[in-house]
């Protein structure tokens, strides 16, 4: 089962249950949402129905996952899942109007707004690449799953500062990509042996030896 561990197996005996499989479904769910919204799909192009779902699942479940996995002693699962609950949050405060965010950007400063989200997505690129680094000895799934995530905010982010809408198709079309790999990493780590009569691959990585 997937653990966001450097081994498949490595939690079969944890007090806890796995939280992986909810930050997973979490995270996967709302990028699959918001990067439809980003391909235009049924023609749909204002994500603000995104919002809902950034604040409770993606953000808030994702952000329970991370600290379930601080008690479990997994740290790169914990800062994965706690970071990623963080964007969402961060996501939908900025789209919520009360906050006085995005209407910050009118009259002569209307135009920066596309600018600050742009430079606010390669933030999060920056801290998707370094987790990426993260992933090397665990398994192809979750390699695959943040490479294709650090695609999709270096072009979302590429698509607003340069207003390319060619961009943002495939900033959201890798986000898609990185949604259906979460999903596939979270059913690996929620059909165990002894809750399911198959299991998932994941293609564990090489370990360092002791």
């Amino acid at each position: 089962m997937i653990s966001f561990q450097p081994s498949q197996y490595r939690l079969s005996h944890r007090r806890l249950a796995n939280p992986s499989p909810l930050g997973l479904y979490s995270f996967a769910t709302t990028t699959l949402m918001l990067s439809l919204v980003n391909v235009g799909a049924r023609g749909v192009t204002v994500p603000n129905v995104v919002v809902g779902m950034a604040f409770a699942y993606g953000g808030l479940c994702q952000l329970l996952a991370g600290m379930w996995e601080f008690a479990s002693g997994n740290t790169f699962g914990a800062t994965a899942f706690s970071s990623y609950g963080g964007f969402w949050i961060s996501y939908a405060i900025i789209s919520t109007p009360g906050f006085g965010i995005e209407s910050a950007y009118t009259g002569a400063t209307a135009s920066q707004l596309p600018l600050a989200i742009g430079i606010y997505l390669e933030m999060w690129f920056i801290v998707t690449v370094l987790l990426f680094f993260g992933t090397f000895r665990s398994s192809i799934a979750l390699s695959f799953l943040f490479f294709t995530l650090a695609f999709a905010f270096l072009f979302l982010g590429i698509g607003n500062l340069m207003a390319e809408p060619a961009c943002q198709t495939a900033g959201g079309a890798f986000g898609i990509i990185a949604a259906l790999t979460a999903y596939y990493a979270g059913s690996a780590g929620l059909y165990s042996p002894d809750a399911s009569y198959f299991v998932l691959p994941v293609g564990d990585l090489p370990k360092l030896r002791d």
